[in-house]
């Protein structure tokens, strides 16, 4: 195995480092005051635990206990927003400090798998083959199955029989969350007094640029059942966040200038009345990480979001050196 190789399956990432030519807005503004600290955290990570699992293309690293003691205290009253037809949102502003946003957008992005999934449409009888603008990657499985506590394996179960679910439920591969994105997920769920359990999925998309994008769309597919909540946060660099009612009512449109450490939730009628998007934008502002955490309820919904989010492509992880996503395994690099 080549060195190169090799290195895409060190443990712990490297040090984070942030691009002198697209200033990160989460970088704390004491930077050389706290230099001292980030060498410690640095130290502090290169003993984190790992998490393993067959469908993990590699072993993903744990919260440094900084992150895991900063989440754990994280308190945020949201501005709710209701005064337009049809929408109920919550708006966190925001809902991390700058410096907790800023670690977790590096540590995320260097530890976790990416994916550039590849799709066809039909327009008419025209195939149409698409390229998602951004890197994905999606963890967890719907409400009819759920994976054992054991760290070790984590089999996955029928939430109804406790036994294995049977064999035509699924043609994808569902991966359990990680311990990292777990801890995050149940923070988001206390502050937005959300269910215990309720987020099942936890979708992230890595905007390498400002040329990265998703257009206009609504999460109301039926595996999410009626009035579905669903909660996105931001880190790294600030991207605008637009809304517009769907035809039929003159409502909107409304932006949201998303910086790191916000959140939006979206929940009641929202979904089924309201198209979102994250433009395109001139300049180049950096990456942004978009964390999404929503809950389906049935196997379709699993096997959407790992279609469109995981796909039958290569694993794309950060690289350091590089400054951009590489595809493991290879030369290609992504941003």
């Amino acid at each position: 195995m080549s060195k190169r190789i090799q290195s895409f399956f060190q443990p712990i990432p490297k040090k984070p480092k942030v691009e002198p030519s697209s200033p990160d807005p989460s970088q704390p503004s004491n930077a050389l005051d706290i230099e001292q600290e980030q060498e410690e955290q640095h130290e502090e990570e290169q003993q984190l635990p790992l998490t393993h699992h067959p469908a993990y293309p590699f072993p993903i690293p744990n919260l440094p206990p900084h992150l895991s003691k900063a989440l754990s205290n994280i308190s945020s009253t949201p501005k709710p927003i209701t005064n337009h037809p049809h929408l109920d949102l919550l708006y966190f502003q925001p809902l991390l400090p700058p410096q907790t946003a800023h670690y977790l957008f590096h540590f995320l992005r260097s530890s976790l798998p990416f994916y550039k999934v590849q799709y066809t449409i039909h327009r008419g009888q025209t195939p149409t083959k698409i390229t998602t603008p951004r890197n994905t990657t999606v963890f967890g499985v719907d409400a009819t199955s759920t994976f054992t506590h054991d760290e070790g394996n984590k089999s996955l179960l029928c939430t109804k029989t406790n036994t294995p679910p049977p064999s035509p439920r699924y043609k994808c591969h569902p991966r359990p969350i990680p311990p990292c994105l777990e801890h995050l997920r149940q923070t988001i769920q206390s502050v937005t007094n959300t269910p215990p359990d309720y987020y099942n999925f936890i979708l992230v998309n890595y905007y390498a640029s400002n040329t990265d994008s998703i257009s206009y769309h609504s999460d109301d597919e039926r595996f999410l059942g009626p009035n579905p909540s669903i909660a996105s946060l931001s880190l790294g660099a600030k991207r605008d966040f637009l809304l517009k009612h769907k035809p039929g009512i003159q409502a909107g449109p409304l932006k949201f200038p998303l910086a790191s450490g916000d959140m939006v939730v979206m929940r009641g009628e929202t979904q089924a009345n309201w198209l979102h998007s994250v433009p395109k934008r001139a300049g180049d502002g950096g990456g942004r990480i978009n964390v999404t955490f929503r809950r389906a309820l049935v196997p379709g919904g699993t096997e959407n979001y790992y279609r469109y989010n995981v796909g039958d492509g290569g694993v794309w992880r950060w690289d350091g050196d590089r400054g951009s996503m590489v595809l493991v395994g290879g030369e290609e690099s992504s941003g």
